[in-house]
C-alpha cells in the first residue's frame, strides 16, 4: 500500500512528469495535435472515465499529442455514484473534475485554439449532455455551452475532424444541422439500447442518424464527423474500445498526419 507521505509527494510533482501535455506545458510538436474535451469525471454526471481512456490509449497509440480541456463552471447537479441518485447540496466545477482524468494537466476550455490543432474529441457520459449543453433536460430543445458551440464551428469551419462518442454527437446534431452522427441504433432491441430514443431527438435537431453497431464508427466524410455509439450499447466493454478505436483511426486519417 502507498503511504501518505509517497501520496502527497506524488501529487506536488511537476507536470513534466506527465505525458498528457496542456497549454501550459510545451507541446512537442510530432504527429497530430488533438484537443480532448471532457465534462467532468464520472458516467451519471461528467466523462465517462472508460471512454476517456479508451480516447487517450488510441491516441497515443496512433502517435497523436493530446491535451485536455474543460468549460471552468459548474455541474448540472453531482450524483452519488453507489446509488445513482443526485447528492443534495452538493457542488462540483467540471474543471476540477474533468483534472482527475487528466492527471492534473487540464486548461479552461475558452482558451482553446483550434490553429494550434488538426482535430478534436468528445468522450461522452452523461456530462456532455448535463455540462457541455442542456440535452438530458431540454432533449431536441437543448442549448449548447458557448464555447463547446465555438469549438465545433470554428473546427467544422477549418474542415479540421471532430470525433464524438456516445451521447456526445447529439452536440455535432445540434450546432452543425444537417450532419451525420451515430448514437448507434433508433431501436431499443430488448434493452440493448437503452437509449434509443436519442436518434428521434437527434433527426428532430434537423440532423441525420444512421444506425451502427457499437465495435465500429460512422464517418461523415463531407463535414469530417466521425461518431460511435460507446457505451450507448449495453454490451462488453471490449466492444466499445474497439468502436471508440474506429473513431480515432479515422479522425487522424481526416487529419491527414
Amino acid at each position: 500500500m502507498l503511504s501518505l507521505g509517497f501520496a502527497i509527494r506524488a501529487a506536488a510533482a511537476p507536470f513534466n512528469s506527465i505525458v498528457f501535455r496542456g497549454l501550459q506545458s510545451t507541446r512537442v510538436l510530432y504527429g497530430t495535435n488533438v484537443a480532448l474535451v471532457l465534462s467532468g469525471c464520472g458516467v451519471y454526471d461528467g466523462t465517462e472515465i472508460h471512454e476517456a481512456s479508451a480516447c487517450l490509449v488510441h491516441l497515443s497509440r496512433g502517435g497523436a499529442t493530446v491535451s485536455m480541456f474543460a468549460p471552468n463552471t459548474d455541474q448540472m447537479h453531482v450524483i452519488d455514484h453507489t446509488k445513482g441518485a443526485p447528492s443534495e447540496g452538493e457542488k462540483r466545477n467540471v474543471l476540477v473534475e474533468s483534472a482527475r482524468i487528466a492527471r492534473g494537466n487540464i486548461t479552461q476550455l475558452n482558451d482553446l485554439k483550434m490553429t494550434e490543432f488538426d482535430a478534436i474529441v468528445f468522450p461522452g457520459g452523461f456530462g456532455a449532455a448535463k455540462n457541455l449543453c442542456t440535452f438530458a433536460v431540454d432533449g431536441k430543445d437543448c442549448t449548447v455551452n458557448p464555447d463547446v458551440s465555438r469549438v465545433l464551428k470554428e473546427f467544422h469551419s477549418a474542415k479540421k475532424p471532430i470525433g464524438l462518442c456516445c451521447i456526445a454527437p447529439v452536440l455535432a446534431a445540434k450546432v452543425l444541422p444537417g450532419c451525420e452522427v451515430t448514437v448507434g441504433s433508433d431501436q431499443e432491441e430488448d434493452g440493448k439500447w437503452p437509449h434509443a430514443g436519442t436518434a428521434g431527438a437527434i433527426k428532430e435537431m434537423g440532423s441525420k442518424h444512421v444506425n451502427t453497431n457499437v465495435s465500429s464508427a460512422h464517418v461523415d466524410v463531407s463535414n469530417k464527423i466521425v461518431t460511435t455509439a460507446a457505451f450507448m450499447c449495453n454490451t462488453g466493454v471490449h466492444e466499445v474500445f474497439d468502436g471508440i478505436g474506429s473513431m480515432i483511426t479515422n479522425v487522424l486519417r481526416l487529419a491527414g498526419k
